[in-house]
This record gives structure tokens, C-alpha cells and sequence, in this order.
């Protein structure tokens, strides 16, 4: 058996965070880092930084807006972008990558604006549409690992002001009802395993809060889930802090998780 370190952070522009994730991959050394919001093309994507901190990194963005990538110590054995269906590509919305057995889903939700937009709809579909691909490609009685930016605060606990923030785009009905569709799929939030009931517990705090993250007034919308298989082996899962801290840092944090696997 060998330990799996797997953590997912909201870059919020990647060239701009490179001040804090290159650090942090070399202090934590996790197996896989899941990013999302990377906002870059993928011909200006700094793959040397990674290199030089000894992780390969597979993406697909944009310029301005969304993108993902997957930073790992071995390089994957296969990589898939997008829903591959009859839909928009959203290539820069979802990237696959399998290690050793495990498949590794890394997403960036569409945040959806407002209840009354039709990027609210499309969220909803897009939902609908990971668990088609899910269904399509993958099978819960193997370890999957979906995981990101997901636009979604499930329970009360999950938001500091559950009464106020009730409606919005992240912590409405329709949206948990879509989430929990594809949750039920097979996964289980590996955070709420390892610490049932903990209030107080956020992955984002907006810039627009004066201190936000001083004060504690948050949202958990980044989230790792996992098929029945691997969360039996999770060994912890938790928010690291200190990278929301720091100066001039994006406006979510680091969530990570240990699973404990068998060697191919």
C-alpha cells in the first residue's frame, strides 16, 4: 500500500499565483494538484515552473477565463478534456487524468450569475451532463475522484450566513438538487467523512468581504469526492489556510486529501 496526497485549489489566474503554489507544492508534496480558474492559453501556461519544482502538468484554458490543469509527480497514463458530448466542449471546464488505476475528474462548475440567467440553466445542465459522462465512462465500483471548484455549497454549515445567502446561484435547491444527482452516482464527500457536522469549515472568501478570511465569513464550495472504494481508504481530509493568507492570493484555498492505495 502507498499513500495518495491529492489536493484541489481555485487559482484565480495561475500566472499570478505562481507565488504561492510553487512553494506550496514543494513544502506539501502532494502526488496530484487539481487547478481551476487558470486563465491562460494554453501556449503561455508556465509549464517550466512546474518542471523545475519536479511536477509534470497537463491543461487546457483560455485566455481570461475558466481552465483547468493537473500537476502531478508521474506523468498520468492518460488525459481527457471536455464532456465529449453532443454539448459545448467545455474543455476548459474538465479535465480528466488516471494514475495507476485511479481516475482523477478535475472540474470548474459554471457558476451560473444569476437564478434568472441562462448561465444558471446551463450550470444545471452542465450537472446533468457530468453524470451522462460519468455513466458513460466510468463505474462507481472503481477509484474516481471527482473533485474542484464546484460551485456548490451543500449544506447550512457550508456558508457563514445561511439565512442571508439562501437563493444565491451556489446555495439554492436546484442547485443541490443537481449536485446531489451526480453525487449519487457513487460518491462521498471525502471533507464531510472526515469531519461530520464541522461548521466554519470554507474553501472561498470573497475579495469584496473586508477580511473575509480573517473573520471567517465563507463559502465550501471546493470539494473532493470519492467512489466507495477509495473513500474507505481516505485516511484525512482538510482546508489548508495559510495559502488564502498570504499576499496578493486568490479568493479560494487549499483543500487536500490522503488516501491510502495499493500499489499497481
Amino acid at each position: 500500500m502507498s499513500i495518495f496526497k491529492i489536493a484541489t485549489y481555485n487559482v484565480n489566474s495561475i500566472r499570478s499565483r505562481l507565488h504561492i503554489i510553487i512553494p506550496w507544492l514543494e513544502k506539501n508534496h502532494p502526488d496530484v494538484l487539481c487547478m481551476q480558474e487558470t486563465k491562460v492559453d494554453d501556449a503561455r501556461f508556465p509549464v517550466a515552473e512546474f518542471a523545475a519544482a519536479g511536477y509534470h502538468v497537463v491543461f487546457k484554458g483560455e485566455k481570461q477565463y475558466n481552465g483547468v490543469a493537473i500537476a502531478s509527480l508521474k506523468k498520468p497514463d492518460n488525459v481527457l478534456c471536455g464532456m465529449a458530448d453532443d454539448g459545448p466542449a467545455d474543455e476548459a471546464r474538465l479535465i480528466r487524468a488516471d494514475f495507476s488505476g485511479v481516475s482523477v475528474i478535475n472540474a470548474y462548475v459554471p457558476q451560473g450569475r444569476d437564478r434568472d440567467a441562462l448561465q444558471f440553466i446551463y450550470k444545471i445542465e452542465w450537472f446533468k451532463r457530468l453524470k451522462h459522462y460519468l455513466t458513460r465512462f466510468l463505474t462507481p465500483d472503481k477509484p474516481v475522484i471527482w473533485l474542484g471548484d464546484l460551485n456548490v455549497a451543500p449544506e447550512n454549515i457550508d456558508v457563514h450566513d445561511s439565512k442571508r445567502l439562501l437563493g444565491h446561484v451556489c446555495f439554492t435547491p436546484e442547485v443541490w438538487e443537481a449536485y446531489n444527482d451526480v453525487k449519487s452516482w457513487g460518491f462521498e464527500d471525502i471533507f464531510r467523512r472526515h469531519h461530520p457536522g464541522e461548521a466554519g469549515q470554507y474553501t472561498f472568501f470573497d475579495y469584496r468581504v473586508p477580511r473575509s478570511a480573517e473573520r471567517g465569513l465563507g463559502w465550501r464550495v471546493d470539494h473532493i469526492l470519492a467512489t466507495a472504494t477509495l473513500a474507505k481508504q481516505s485516511l484525512n481530509c482538510r482546508i489548508d489556510m495559510h495559502p488564502r493568507l498570504m499576499e496578493k492570493p486568490s479568493d479560494h484555498t487549499v483543500l487536500m486529501a490522503e488516501f491510502k492505495i495499493r500499489k499497481p
